[in-house]
């Protein structure tokens, strides 16, 4: 079993930084990817970003060049930077992760923007 529990999030204003971060336990040690959702309201769980397990990353179109994806191999913690950010940007961010043919979500944490 892996449990998966994010932090980081609240209101942040337009043009504003967050850093989110994801502590995994468990039974990590195969783990193939990591990766950082979100679902805004009324809308589909989208793709944020993925780290694998060698530290390839890969973006969605909307954050590419203002988020950042990174994982503390020490701490078992994968983080998501987030700066320039923008309203689109208010939903509740998961992270997830994929070990062996299993797949573990975390409960989510909000992150408004708004002025």
């Amino acid at each position: 079993q892996v449990q998966l529990v994010e932090s980081g999030g609240g209101l942040v204003q337009p043009g504003g930084s967050l850093r989110l971060s994801c502590a995994a336990s468990g039974s990590t040690r195969r783990f193939t990817s990591m990766a950082w959702y979100r679902q805004a309201p009324g809308k589909q769980r989208d793709l944020v970003a993925v780290i694998d397990s060698i530290g390839g990353t890969h973006y969605a179109d909307s954050v590419k060049g203002r988020f950042t994806i990174s994982r503390d191999t020490v701490k078992n913690t994968m983080y998501l930077q987030m700066n320039s950010l923008n309203p689109e940007g208010t939903a509740i961010y998961y992270c997830n992760i994929a070990v062996s043919l299993d797949v573990y979500w975390g409960q989510g944490t909000e992150v408004t923007v708004s002025s």
